[in-house]
Parts: C-alpha cells; sequence; structure tokens
C-alpha cells in the first residue's frame, strides 16, 4: 500500500499472498488508512508494536525474579538467605518462569501455591507467597507489572501448624540449663 504521510510518499507491506489472505491484507489496509486519519504513521506504529512485543518477553517472570535474586546479593544478604529464595524461584515458581509478568493472574499463583500446599509443606508455600509478592513489587517498581497477583491471596492458604516448644520459665530451672551449659565439654 502506498501512501503520504508528512508530505512523504511511504509504501507499507502487509505479508505475502498465501500466508495473508486477500481479506485480511484489506482488513490491515484499512486499519492503517484509520491510523493515517488520526495523524499516525503506520509503519511507525508497526516498529512500536514490534519493540512492545519484544519487551513483553523479555519481561518474564523468570528474568525479573533472577533480578530479584542478583539485588538480595548485591544488598549482602547471607548466602543461605538467597539460596533459599532462589530455590523457592527457581524450582517451586519454575511454571511461571516463562510467562509475561504483566499477564501472571491471581488464579495461576493460587494453583501453584495450593500443589505446594497439597504437598504438606504449608509453611513453604506460605514463603512462597511473600517471595512471589516481593519479585512482583520489583516488576511494579521497574514499571514491568500493573499489580501484585499475591495480594488478594492473603488468607487463601490454610496456616501451618504451629507446636510451641516447652520454655523454661522458672529462674532456678534457667540457672541449673546454663550451669549445665558452663559445665558442658563435648
Amino acid at each position: 500500500m502506498k501512501y503520504f504521510f508528512s508530505r512523504k510518499e511511504r509504501s507499507l507491506s502487509f505479508g505475502e499472498y498465501p500466508y495473508v489472505s486477500l481479506a485480511d491484507a484489506r482488513s490491515k489496509r484499512d486499519d492503517a488508512k484509520r491510523l493515517i486519519a488520526h495523524g499516525t504513521d503506520p509503519a511507525v506504529q508497526r516498529k512500536l508494536d514490534r519493540i512492545a512485543a519484544e519487551t513483553a518477553t523479555r519481561s518474564t517472570f523468570g528474568l525479573v525474579a533472577a533480578e530479584y535474586i542478583a539485588n538480595l546479593e548485591a544488598v549482602g544478604k547471607a548466602p543461605i538467605t538467597v539460596a533459599k529464595n532462589r530455590w523457592l524461584l527457581q524450582d517451586l515458581a519454575a511454571p511461571l518462569a516463562g510467562r509475561p509478568i504483566a499477564d501472571v493472574v491471581p488464579a495461576e499463583v493460587l494453583d501453584l501455591l495450593k500443589r505446594v500446599e497439597r504437598s504438606g509443606r504449608r509453611e513453604t508455600a506460605r514463603r512462597l507467597r511473600g517471595v512471589i509478592g516481593a519479585v512482583f513489587r520489583l516488576a511494579i517498581v521497574t514499571l514491568r507489572a500493573t499489580n501484585d497477583p499475591t495480594s488478594p491471596l492473603k488468607g487463601a492458604l490454610v496456616p501451618p501448624n504451629v507446636r510451641p516448644r516447652a520454655a523454661i520459665t522458672d529462674e532456678r530451672e534457667f540457672g541449673a540449663l546454663l550451669r549445665a551449659i558452663d559445665a558442658f565439654d563435648g
């Protein structure tokens, strides 16, 4: 299609014939004419759309998670903390890794968390929700996502079973414990 934009002649192609039908080409031509009528160059708009698509594919959950882990290391978090977060994000949250981060919905995250919870690891599921939320907060700050799908999930998981441990509350028993610790030479 030949057209004029800013007093310059330009041309626009919609694809090869066997792959793009005549009806599709006419539809694309009509869309291009609408853009011209609104003062937008269709060739420039096509480039912007391609750049936006490439940016969306570079903004996957896995890439933002890797950036989050790198930030933890740069801040100087303990190696065990970094390793735990890496395990949570790379192993347990692996089904989200290839998804564009802006397209992840709360139902996906809930399904992932429920699978972990059904395996008997309630505390791990709770921690995983927190770490996934931290990755989404990083994505929001860097303008790669608009919302955090983990925030509506508060209360959706079964809380972990907490077993209180015996505590020494008597001063004499506590003194005996301290003497036993001092006397220990193992």
